[in-house]
């Protein structure tokens, strides 16, 4: 049998596309390893959004050297937004790479494995699927090493980027806006359902500007999509997406959310900067009063809503007064958690005409002045919950400690619940009160005591009256 290993660097699109590959390799008679000397293949699946995604890469690749001289058939290949960025520049730069695929090209990976174990030179495929647009669909696994039951899935809505944000390489290495008829993705997460899969998240560049890939006007459906979702799928329990642009946070997926209880109250809206300054040199196309505005609006619709965000600290011109505006957006709008990152010139962007103004040693003093009043807000925000009551989808064992099982609440924290280890509560919605926050995350406990009986394959009896909520 012969075996693969993939190493993700990225954001979810990232892991996304990972899942897929490694679906199509299994199709193609691999099975996984965490083992390096074991592997046929190795896959890197990489990002290039920031500068030290290219360093990881090079890194990684060259913990391989040793290993690939020994084991002459080994291949390895590269994946994600750097293949598509650098392209046959990376045979050029990284003499251990084998084959390189963009994004869209993921289908041809086994060919192209196939033909160099066969003696072929090492190849590149970077081509964009502009003329037909496919979305790759999720196959069933039935190997050991995915046995676990799959709680949280993805699917992918919309690709690629129109929007240009002046520091964002994103349309170079995803492309142009691509979308997916509202039919291929119901009857996606419908066969997920099916599986099992109680939560699903909606992947796209810019997820909340889908519409239909043939409507003429080209404005947002998004709030429509999602109310056929649940309207067609009471099955499922949660619905989640991003990343959504402040610029389609429209009135109708505000309704969403105080509508639709499959939505969570929570959303991770980016704003990347809270200087109008800021954002018109990063072309974001909206204004500090806008993102406030939206965001006020999304608290409002649901008792307890909470917002995450994305920051860029040290933007080219950045001065400490733009910095101020940004932290007092922070402290205004309340959010729970940040990431947040220092600038980093990328290719192919126009901020490369802005240059790099801000000296290192500054862009680290704000990411830690930053991350020091949002990691405040945070703990208070957990601390406010102590005693609360919340539901809680379980996701599995916990892997810091077996003895509790983990998951998210209707928001979006991460809440530890103690239990016994006979049962299975992967894809149950459990409702349980807070008795400690710690930095990142809840400790709970059940409601209700845990009933004595459990089912002879591990399953909780419903008719045993656990704290289990029922589905809609």
């Amino acid at each position: 049998m012969r075996r693969y290993l993939i190493q993700t660097f990225g954001c979810q699109m990232n892991v996304h596309d990972s899942q897929r590959i490694e679906e199509a390799l299994y199709a193609g008679g691999y099975e996984a390893t965490d083992a390096p000397e074991l592997a046929d293949l190795i896959v890197f699946n990489t990002c290039s959004v920031r500068e030290k995604a290219d360093h990881k890469l090079r890194s990684a690749v060259g913990t391989f050297r040793e290993l690939k001289q020994r084991k002459r058939d080994l291949v390895i290949a590269v994946a994600g937004c750097m293949a598509q960025q650098r392209g046959e520049a990376l045979l050029r730069e990284l003499d251990l790479v084998d084959v390189v695929i963009g994004p869209d090209n993921i289908p041809e990976l086994m060919p192209l494995v196939k033909r160099v174990k066969a003696g072929g030179p090492p190849v590149a495929r970077t081509v964009f699927d502009m003329e037909a647009p496919s979305f790759l669909t999720p196959q069933p696994r039935r190997d050991a090493s995915h046995a676990a039951r799959e709680v949280c899935a993805y699917v992918t809505v919309m690709k690629g980027c129109d929007e240009r944000c002046t520091y964002c390489i994103v349309p170079y290495t995803r492309g142009a806006e691509r979308y997916r008829a509202s039919d291929e993705i119901v009857a996606e997460i419908r066969a997920l359902c099916a599986r099992g899969v109680r939560e699903v998240t909606l992947l796209g560049q810019t997820v909340n500007s889908w519409h239909e890939p043939d409507q003429p006007d080209g404005e947002s459906r998004f709030a429509a999509l999602i109310e056929r979702i649940a309207r067609e799928l009471p099955e499922l329990a949660r619905l989640r997406y991003t990343s959504p642009h402040p610029r389609h946070v429209t009135p109708a997926l505000i309704a969403a959310h105080a509508q639709l209880p499959l939505l969570p109250a929570h959303v991770h809206l980016p704003v990347q900067s809270g200087s109008d300054r800021m954002l018109r040199f990063m072309l974001r196309r909206y204004k500090r009063q806008g993102f406030l505005d939206s965001a006020r609006a999304l608290q409002d619709a649901r008792p307890g809503f909470t917002l995450s965000t994305d920051i860029i600290v040290g933007f080219p011109g950045e001065t400490e007064a733009d910095f101020a505006d940004t932290l007092s957006l922070v402290r205004e709008v309340g959010f729970v958690s940040v990431f947040g990152f220092k600038y980093s010139p990328r290719p192919h962007t126009p901020a490369l005409r802005l240059g790099d103004s801000v000296p290192e040693e500054i862009k680290s003093e704000r990411l830690a002045r930053l991350f020091e009043v949002v990691d405040a807000q945070q703990s208070r925000h957990l601390q406010s919950l102590v005693g609360s009551t919340l539901q809680v989808l379980i996701e599995g064992r916990s892997k810091s400690d077996p003895r509790r099982v983990s998951g998210r609440s209707e928001r979006h924290e991460i809440v530890h619940v103690a239990a016994p280890p006979q049962l299975d509560l992967a894809g149950q919605l459990l409702e349980v009160r807070v008795v400690e926050a710690y930095k990142r995350s809840l400790i709970a406990e059940p409601r209700e005591p845990w009933a004595e009986a459990v089912s002879p394959r591990g399953r909780l009896r419903a008719t045993h009256h656990l704290p289990l909520v029922p589905l809609r």
